[in-house]
């Protein structure tokens, strides 16, 4: 199956509403996740604010304050700038049970451009004490996920993408765990792509075509981005001694800047970080654009024998 994580966790909601009625949703009057008919479905349980982000997420604070559990949805770029005074005075601040759906995150809103491109958004709800940063990286880690949010206390924010992309996880035995990352691939021990997100299925087809060529790679899906596994992050560094990140999203406070952190400061080892250069979004097809930040299967390839050429005695 195909389908965009977007859709697959608001689809997945509305399941879930069926049967629970102990959460509410807010919307900004856009076609996000498909959320904007929950309250077709659930008269009284949906409320929209049009598209005035900082309103909605003022009024989700509220109805939070109140003892709702409440979901927003609106574009990433929109939840975490347009908004971002609004979800950390108050809801991150008052630590309120407030999931932020963020939605055509990265590089993948093509035809939009730079205004549209949710680029720094992982960088910006990390840095807020209370929030909890989660990223599917595909439509069964969605679904998951979503059902683990409902449950969920505090602020939480889920980071989705626009484009459908193939299924990686089996629905039969896929679990997902807070903080906890999930081993996906591994061919040996030259090195580690620690992924989060969409780019997981490049990742594995580089660490495919790397395994045929002689170079063995760990791949760890790194679902939950704050709080980081950072057990896992150590282990691999010990075990692998080179680490490599890729995410959609810029180099700078993301994924990338949470793994150093954690590598610099117990077992360093030689790092690359795989993203969006010192650049904004811009229009384009959403492929291109991966090539031309080096986010494409060809450059993570290239890039991991770079890094694994630079461990002491490693492959040249």
């Amino acid at each position: 199956m195909a389908l965009a994580t977007r859709m697959a966790f608001g689809h997945e909601l509305i399941e879930i509403a069926k049967t629970r009625e102990d959460f509410v949703v807010c919307n900004a009057d856009t076609k996000t996740c498909g959320l904007e008919k929950f309250g077709e479905y659930f008269p009284g349980r949906e409320f929209s604010f049009g598209i005035a982000e900082q309103n909605l997420v003022g009024g989700a604070a509220g109805l939070a304050a109140c003892g709702n559990k409440v979901f927003i949805a609106t574009f990433a770029v929109f939840a975490s700038m347009r908004a971002c005074e609004q979800v950390r005075t108050f809801v991150c601040y008052p630590n309120l049970n407030v999931t932020v759906i963020g939605t055509h995150a990265g590089l993948q809103v093509g035809g939009d451009g730079a205004t549209h491109a949710a680029i720094e958004d992982v960088a910006i709800m990390r840095s807020f004490p209370n929030m909890t940063v989660v990223q599917p990286a595909d439509a069964v880690a969605a679904l998951a996920i979503a059902h683990a949010a409902v449950d969920f206390k505090g602020p939480l924010y889920v980071r989705l993408h626009r484009n459908p992309v193939a299924d990686i996880y089996d629905p039969e035995t896929y679990h997902f765990e807070w903080g906890k990352a999930n081993t996906v691939a591994d061919y040996g021990s030259d090195m580690t792509m620690i992924v989060s997100g969409i780019l997981l299925k490049k990742a594995l087809d580089a660490a495919a075509i790397l395994k045929d060529q002689g170079v063995g790679v760990r791949v760890l899906d790194m679902v939950t981005i704050k709080p980081l596994d950072k057990e896992a992050v150590i282990k691999a560094a010990k075990d692998t001694g080179a680490i490599m990140t890729i995410e959609d999203h810029t180099i700078f406070g993301g994924l990338g800047s949470a793994v150093a952190e954690v590598v610099v400061q117990n077992c360093p080892v030689p790092m690359e970080i795989v993203g969006i250069q010192d650049r904004f979004g811009e229009s384009g097809d959403p492929e291109l654009l991966y090539r031309d930040h080096g986010m494409d299967v060809d450059s993570i390839v290239k890039k991991t024998k770079a890094l694994v050429g630079k461990k002491e005695g490693g492959k040249k």
